[in-house]
């Protein structure tokens, strides 16, 4: 079965996708929405779409688009994911899943009324090097994990226009970058009890940089850290009571990672060709195919779960985004 796929929101990330749609078989990059009936056009055309509309309305009411991948600004995901699903169309939404928690909960709360697929778009683990991760941590190749290190930030030029200094469209460091460490946090030791955040809040007002240690009922601790104004590693690390694994920059699409034991160093391969984005649309469409409503490999409650995390980040550093 081919899914016929809508794509709302032609921005970069949805470039990527499309690239990654077009290397599967089962896939087809069917019709186009956005705000602007222009650049639905264009990129229709690029990709040889059969159809574009200047409204999400449109696209979604479109009977020949099977599911809708969500690439609109983090403070349409709720709106436009309801849209769909509204129209009875399965969704695959874009990180991070909302604005915050509670909009995460309604999104699940109506696919579920619905009977409809809903996956949070987490590219990252399904990835080869995550999913080797993950089996690495299964067999307790390090023991037990007890300290995760996780940054993603880099230095963006300031204009007030860019989207990720826009509080408008949720921009900043904690939601856009910080997702990925703090997932990458979840996957390890999962729901944090405890959370300590600092951070900067810049003259647009969203956060800069942001840092938090994520406490565990065990003592298991993980340091989390996001930027937009500032260059971070990219990197992250974990120690286990029997070893360390080191992934790479960029933490969030690494091509190999390293389990280190004393002094033995195993670099373990974990490339890929062509466009990662295509991974998480296996996913999406075995879950389709198996009348799943979420997958396992980023399930509603862990999404509610990251997205709490990062709540509790923005509280204390005081962020909050127009309309919340």
């Amino acid at each position: 079965m081919t899914v016929r796929w809508g794509i709302a929101g032609p921005g970069g990330i949805a470039v990527g996708f499309a690239n990654g749609l077009q290397l599967l078989d089962d896939a087809e990059i069917y019709a186009i929405g956005s705000r602007s009936a222009d650049r639905a056009r264009d990129f229709a055309a690029q990709y040889g779409a059969s159809a574009s509309y200047g409204s999400y309305e449109e696209l979604a009411a479109d009977p020949g688009v099977d599911a809708v991948y969500v690439a609109t600004p983090q403070s349409r995901h709720e709106q436009d994911t309801m849209l769909f699903l509204e129209a009875g169309k399965p969704v695959l939404c874009e990180k991070p899943f909302a604005l915050n928690q509670t909009q995460s909960q309604r999104m699940i709360d109506a696919a579920r009324e619905r009977g409809l697929l809903l996956m949070e778009a987490m590219w990252s683990r399904f990835l080869p090097a995550y999913r080797v991760l993950v089996d690495l941590l299964g067999e307790q190749a390090i023991g037990q994990p007890q300290l995760v290190e996780a940054d993603f930030g880099f230095h963006q030029p300031f204009d007030p226009d860019h989207r990720l200094y826009d509080a408008e469209r949720g921009g900043g460091g904690i939601l856009d970058l910080g997702v990925y460490p703090v997932q990458f946090a979840s996957l390890v030791l999962g729901t944090p009890t405890s959370v300590a955040a600092q951070g900067r809040i810049g003259e647009t007002g969203v956060d800069e940089q942001v840092a938090a240690v994520l406490g565990h009922s065990g003592g298991e601790l993980a340091v989390v850290k996001a930027a937009i104004a500032t260059n971070l590693g990219c990197t992250a690390r974990i120690a286990g009571t029997e070893g360390t694994i080191e992934i790479p920059a960029f933490m969030h699409c690494p091509g190999s990672l390293t389990v280190v034991r004393g002094f033995d160093r195993e670099e373990i391969d974990g490339s890929w060709e062509g466009d990662g984005l295509r991974f998480q649309v296996e996913e999406f469409h075995r879950c389709l195919a198996a009348g799943e409503l979420e997958s396992p490999v980023i399930s509603h409650a862990e999404t509610l779960s990251i997205m709490g995390t990062l709540d509790q980040i923005r509280d204390q550093i005081g962020l909050r985004f127009p309309g919340e």
